[in-house]
């Protein structure tokens, strides 16, 4: 197969200029390109939103489900397929505000999958209200007073409800970004990357200035197996924001505990026993 086959064609968007979705996109696409994937074994997922409208900007197969709802989607597609490689792209509100639900539920079941979460502290598609991430006190054309709620910590949930693979980057940091959505999709579960994402017109406060001057990279010395330190680095945000892999240990998958589903052929390229289904069927007649 010639090296241009592995190439993920991208598209015109829509996003303003100099929004971070743009590095978050060109990491991904070099990311699934050193690891040498096809974009037939690619599968990209999401819901609503400026994030969520990655798949529509990457040669791949894709898939957009309702606002929230990209996790349940991707989940079934890899129970249907393990041999995918699937990927989530969506904000912040999307996944841990509509679709906070499933956030918590998908890390319980620890399907294989990645989810890069696009965190710009703000909800970018519908013109600027403050987000489950946005800081107390953030001001908006909404919340003229300043947002009343405590920032919701994705990491800290993360750990807490048993993910196995859990970091954080910025995407004004595309080395580290990349390496970081390599570990990431090869990790065996649920791998959450949560991306420091500038929303350069509606949050004029967590810029790439702000960030930059914030952001530090996990040393050597930090041990990822350590959960209570893990913990602390969660939740560590503000002064100092800590990136890289915060957590990790591994798991069994959803898919190693179901006899069915460890089969080495993908379910739906098993057959199906009809005379069951009839069998089944008349009991209900």
């Amino acid at each position: 197969m010639s090296d241009t086959s592995k190439e993920f064609c991208m598209y015109e968007t829509a996003w303003c200029p100099g929004c971070g979705n743009f590095g978050i996109i060109k990491c991904l696409k070099q990311a699934l390109e050193e690891l040498n994937k096809d974009p037939h074994e690619v599968l990209l997922m999401a819901g609503i939103g400026q994030a969520a409208k990655t798949p529509q900007y990457l040669k791949t197969n894709s898939f957009s489900g309702l606002h929230g709802r990209s996790l349940p989607a991707a989940i079934a597609a890899k129970i249907a397929n393990q041999n995918l490689t699937i990927v989530v792209n969506t904000g912040e509100g999307d996944s841990y505000g509509e679709g906070g639900n499933h956030f918590i539920h998908n890390i319980r079941r620890n399907v294989d999958i990645s989810h890069f979460v696009h965190d710009n502290q703000i909800y970018g598609l519908t013109k600027g209200q403050a987000s489950p991430t946005s800081s107390e006190g953030f001001v908006t054309g909404v919340q003229t007073e300043g947002s009343m709620n405590t920032p919701f910590n994705p990491l800290m949930m993360a750990i807490a409800a048993g993910a196995g693979f859990v970091a954080r980057s910025f995407s004004g940091d595309p080395v580290q970004l990349v390496e970081l959505m390599k570990k990431a999709i090869l990790y065996k579960g649920y791998a959450l990357v949560d991306i420091l994402q500038p929303c350069v017109t509606f949050n004029k406060i967590n810029t790439f200035a702000y960030y930059k001057k914030r952001v530090y990279h996990l040393d050597e010395s930090y041990d990822p197996q350590n959960k209570m330190a893990a913990i602390q680095k969660a939740l560590e945000f503000g002064d100092k924001i800590p990136t890289g892999i915060i957590y990790q240990e591994q798991k069994q998958t959803f898919h190693d505990k179901n006899k069915v589903l460890a089969a080495p052929i993908p379910l739906c390229e098993q057959k199906l026993d009809r005379s069951l289904l009839e069998k089944y069927s008349k009991e209900f007649v």
